[in-house]
């Protein structure tokens, strides 16, 4: 008792301010670190109840203190929060996953200031820009702007008074042109500062400026017949309109926003997507993946997402376009849920890159761990379908008949979510007469899970029924005969809108298109399919056969078994020839086949 009531002494002392509040075991171990709008109502939530996740009631048992720091708004409380559990990573906090060190540009602080990419950030007085989420990013940038200035890349130390002392020659890149050699004071300080103000607006995205101002130049040296620099500066602003071009994707009326979008479908993992929009062209973009530990909702994952990523990025975006609202506010900033339009396709943007990122990830798991694949696919299946426990073992049924003739059925086997041909059956149906599925079904149904019980087989986790509601209940007849109902999660599908259809619930459910539980689940409906037409056919081509002959008196089914192993079909019989047949089933037996035929023509 003594915890409890220490807990609820804590909790009382706590303000009604918003803040970060840390959990505690008893080994002063930082178990979790949470923010709120209000410290007591947020703190108080956590005891007194059960909650929905395990996890959560295993945490707040674990509990033994609580600490908090208050902050003046809930957006100060989002920037603490992320900053202490990347410090401290706490067992129970998502981990926001991030094994790279991402490259920036940097304009370096110094005279003559170089341009080049670095992944270190150093706090030097230097500009960086970024970081950007791949090094191909960079190099475009940098050869875009190795192409239209001509900057040293030299790390002399070019101050004034070394300049004048004369204690430096000019090199190579000055020679074969991609330097003015500032390091001989060929090129004026003021001059390459004008070159690298123009890079800077390059590297924000203001690109429009750059390339206004260049024109107004060009306009200048054209008037003062100064033809050769306005050519060089005409090939400038093609290469500048050339990479906009490229980078347009929206309106360029959308400046400085910043987009999101969350992929959050899976058990352990989310994804997060970013797209930093200047006059509406992508400037950066990035895909970063969540590790969730206690259940978080989409809201709760976005909040820590946008808090980190504008904080990696220095966004200072006054507009953030986003699929839902998340748990939090920020000062000057207005959340966006576009409906159509621009913006719309900017979120749909960012979706594609999350599910691409999500798509190359698990790819990637799978080509070097197929179990991963195996496992992964099943869990899947398991939380879409709403089972108790991995279907392992699948089992898929389905009739086949051409105008009640001939009825067959035929079931298909997955185990570990691949074929499991060995394991495939087909059955003649035997006590239903003419077309009837659902009869069909439950006599199937029934025989098969009946001999597996006689013979002790492991029973199926799932067994998948091709049809709707009422193929489902036939089924569930048999399985309920049985004894078996409740033991074995059994599910229909219907082909028209692929609907899924549980027991005694006349609600389909309908699954993600793309997804893999209804791939996987038409895999085996195919399959089954197949697997029984082909035995359909089989038997019908054979009843064909065995009508025709056996309608001639005098032959039986070894005569006709003996003729069509030899001629292979009725047509190459009746074409044979008294004489050949009686190769084959003597000169009696060949007579009354002519004899036959010959009536019929």
């Amino acid at each position: 008792m003594k915890k409890s009531i220490d807990i609820s002494v804590q909790i009382n002392s706590l303000p009604d301010s918003p803040g970060v509040y840390q959990f505690y075991n008893a080994e002063n171990k930082l178990l979790y670190v949470g923010k709120a709008k209000n410290l007591k109502k947020r703190v108080s939530s956590y005891f007194g109840k059960t909650h929905d996740s395990s996890k959560t009631n295993i945490l707040v048992r674990q509990i033994h203190d609580i600490r908090c720091i208050v902050v003046e708004t809930e957006y100060d409380a989002l920037l603490l929060e992320n900053n202490l559990i990347k410090k401290y990573q706490p067992r129970y906090n998502v981990f926001l996953k991030d094994d790279k060190t991402y490259p920036w540009i940097i304009i370096k602080n110094e005279n003559f200031p170089r341009v080049f990419y670095t992944r270190k950030f150093i706090r030097d007085g230097s500009q960086y820009f970024g970081p950007y989420a791949s090094v191909g990013m960079v190099h475009m940038l940098l050869d875009l702007i190795s192409n239209l200035y001509k900057l040293r890349n030299c790390n002399l130390k070019l101050t004034k008074e070394n300049i004048e002392k004369k204690k430096f020659k000019v090199c190579l890149e000055f020679h074969i042109g991609n330097c003015k050699g500032p390091c001989e004071a060929l090129q004026t300080e003021e001059d390459y500062d004008r070159s690298i103000h123009e890079i800077r607006e390059i590297l924000k995205g203001n690109i429009s400026s750059v390339i206004r101002h260049l024109k107004n130049m060009m306009q200048r040296h054209s008037d003062s017949f100064e033809y050769e620099k306005a050519q060089a500066i005409k090939e400038k602003i093609g290469l500048l309109e050339g990479y906009q071009s490229k980078s347009i994707v929206v309106h360029p009326s959308i400046h400085n926003v910043d987009v999101y979008s969350i992929i959050n479908n899976d058990e352990s993992t989310a994804y997060v997507n970013f797209l930093k929009i200047i006059n509406g062209a992508i400037l950066q973009s990035q895909t970063i993946e969540l590790k969730k530990k206690l259940n978080e909702n989409s809201e709760e994952l976005l909040a820590l997402a946008i808090t980190e990523l504008r904080q990696r990025y220095h966004s200072t975006a006054s507009e953030i376009i986003i699929p839902l609202i998340p748990e939090m506010e920020m000062e000057a900033v207005t959340f966006t849920v576009p409906k159509i339009g621009d913006k719309k396709h900017l979120l749909e943007l960012s979706l594609k890159n999350a599910f691409y990122y999500r798509k190359e990830k698990l790819n990637q798991l799978d080509r070097v761990n197929p179990e991963h694949r195996t496992e992964r696919i099943l869990n899947r299946m398991m939380q879409d379908l709403r089972l108790k426990e991995l279907p392992r073992h699948i089992e898929c049924f389905d009739n086949s008949n051409i105008q009640g003739s001939y009825p067959v059925a035929a079931m298909s086997v997955f185990k570990n979510a691949k074929p499991s041909k060995s394991d495939y059956r087909h059955f003649n149906i035997r006590t239903v007469e003419g077309a009837d599925d659902f009869a069909s079904m439950e006599e199937v149904i029934f025989r098969r899970y009946r001999r597996m019980l006689d013979e002790k087989q492991p029973l199926p986790h799932l067994i998948i029924i091709d049809g709707g509601k009422g193929q489902l209940s036939s089924a569930m007849r048999s399985l309920e005969k049985l004894g078996l109902k409740g033991k074995i999660a059994v599910i229909g599908i219907a082909k028209k809108l692929e609907e899924i259809y549980f027991p005694h619930d006349p609600v389909p459910l309908y699954l993600d298109k793309k997804g893999e539980t209804l791939r996987i689940i038409q895999q085996l409906r195919d399959e089954v399919h197949g697997f029984g037409i082909t035995h359909h056919r089989k038997r019908r081509s054979k009843g064909v056969i065995h009508t025709e002959l056996m309608n001639i008196k005098g032959i039986g089914e070894e005569t006709a078994k003996i003729l069509l192993k030899k001629f292979r079909s009725v047509k190459n019989i009746r074409q044979a020839g008294e004489k050949a047949l009686a190769a084959e089933i003597g000169k009696a037996k060949a007579k009354l086949v002519e004899n036959y035929f010959k009536e019929k023509t």
